[in-house]
């Protein structure tokens, strides 16, 4: 598609908008299913395509891109009728006899901006709930994963309706010329720094968005966690993709009581991963790009000392999993979202003290806790802010369909999955319905003598 044709592909969604037809909810059960097929049938091609992109193991790509989409699609289908039927609330005493209710409506002609990282999942999930939701959509898939983009771009017109739902490839151009049109949502996963010029691009036209960012997501480890099953779901949810996820945990505050035994569980732990050479396991995936691995080697400079890793290959684009310590406070790999195979460890006196850390940083997308304490739990969950978190584990409750999946503040804002999704792809119409037959005049001019009345009524 040329930049010429942008503002006719945003034309043509809208005029198929306003026909109803993404109204329909047995067209929005169509579209689903058949989004689903496409998944089921494409399952190897789309894990080969990601491999090609990134080097990812076909399990990762097979489990976070086809796996996760497939499940919310199924639970959509499920919930469908009940997210989008009226939701009845209370009339107050002065509006009756009345019947309040919200009627759920779909929003418009709606772009979906993807990102690189999860070309895929994070691309056609926001879609799925768009359309679950009545939209038309325009789907820009990321350039930088450009096996990924011609496969999607192959394959959703085969299976979706074209009239409803397009995918537009190419680059920066590319999404310049999508953001300048008018569209009645968009949203975007990608960097902070672009998730600003997709806000201000959104400005010119008042057009709501969503942006799903990133950050550095802390993970606390507590005196009394479990450190070898800490020393594993930290190594799994840093080091998949090899660390290329926005989720990912970005440093480690460790009691210091325990952090030199941390130390040892993760890098035994990367060991059992990896083995004793990860540049030849098959589990164990690539960086996306020249530019993003000569970044990411960047973060080694200054960025304390390895206890395992630290070895990179720009021809391989291969950076080892690498658990630093003695990282300085000051380091870049502190300073920036790292993005990539680096895991900073980093010693506090207590969790107290780590609260505070967490708490003089942005709001993260996500937030991790290790321990058996529930006092402890709570009194972290209730005084830090995070996008979502996990209580003795990472990335899962990203998994979980009915919980809302977002950035608060640097990381984001609006969310999506389940019904969290529907709503954000939907307005949600406030509508009042009276009968002419009761008409109490006590609202009407002239007001002598009312007032005492008003106040009873609204008491």
């Amino acid at each position: 598609m040329t930049l010429t044709s942008h503002d006719a592909l945003a034309s043509t969604l809208r005029a198929t908008f306003r026909t109803g037809k993404t109204r329909d909810l047995s067209w929005r059960r169509a579209q689903l299913r058949a989004l689903l097929d496409l998944f089921e049938t494409h399952a190897d091609a789309i894990a080969q395509a990601i491999h090609a992109d990134m080097g990812r193991p076909a399990l990762e790509g097979w489990a976070l891109e086809v796996g996760v989409v497939q499940v919310e699609i199924r639970h959509a289908l499920k919930q469908l009728d009940a997210w989008a039927r009226p939701r009845k609330v209370a009339s107050p005493l002065v509006n009756l006899p009345s019947r309040s209710y919200v009627q759920v409506q779909p929003k418009g002609a709606c772009l979906i901006i993807g990102p690189w990282n999860y070309p895929v999942q994070l691309l056609l999930l926001p879609a799925m709930a768009a359309i679950a939701a009545g939209n038309t959509v325009a789907l820009k898939p990321s350039e930088l994963a450009p096996a990924s983009s011609a496969l999607v771009a192959d394959l959703v017109p085969k299976y979706l309706d074209s009239d409803a739902v397009q995918v537009v490839t190419g680059g920066v151009e590319t999404s310049q010329a999508l953001l300048a049109q008018r569209w009645d949502h968009i949203f975007f996963t990608g960097g902070t720094a672009v998730g600003r010029i997709v806000m201000q691009a959104a400005a010119q036209h008042l057009t709501p968005v969503t942006l799903e960012l990133g950050g550095k997501s802390p993970t606390l480890v507590a005196a009394d966690a479990d450190l070898e099953v800490a020393a594993r779901r930290i190594c799994w949810g840093k080091f998949v993709n090899a660390g290329q996820t926005c989720l990912a945990p970005d440093y480690v505050l460790v009691d210091a009581a325990v952090h030199d035994a941390l130390l040892d569980a993760l890098v035994q732990c990367v060991a059992r991963f990896y083995g004793d050479d990860p540049a030849q396991s098959p589990d164990f995936g690539r960086i996306i790009n020249e530019r993003h691995h000569a970044r990411v080697v960047g973060l080694l400079d200054g960025g304390g000392t390895p206890v395992c890793g630290g070895q990179w290959s720009a021809e391989e684009r291969y950076i080892a999993p690498t658990v630093l310590r003695d990282v300085p406070e000051e380091a870049q790999v502190l300073q920036e979202e790292i993005f990539g195979p680096l895991l900073p460890v980093l010693p506090v006196a207590d969790m107290d003290a780590a609260i505070d850390y967490v708490n003089a940083r942005p709001h993260p997308l996500a937030l991790y806790l290790f321990t058996r304490d529930a006092a402890l739990r709570d009194r972290v969950l209730g005084s830090t802010q995070s996008g979502g978190a996990c209580v003795n584990d990472t990335v899962s409750h990203a998994g979980v369909p009915d919980l809302p999946f977002g950035g608060v503040g640097d990381s984001g804002m609006g969310a999506y999955h389940g019904q969290v999704g529907f709503d954000e792809f939907s307005h949600l119409r406030g509508v009042v319905v009276r009968t002419p037959r009761l008409d109490v005049p006590l609202r009407y001019p002239p007001y002598e003598g009312k007032l005492t009345w008003v106040k009873r009524v609204l008491r």
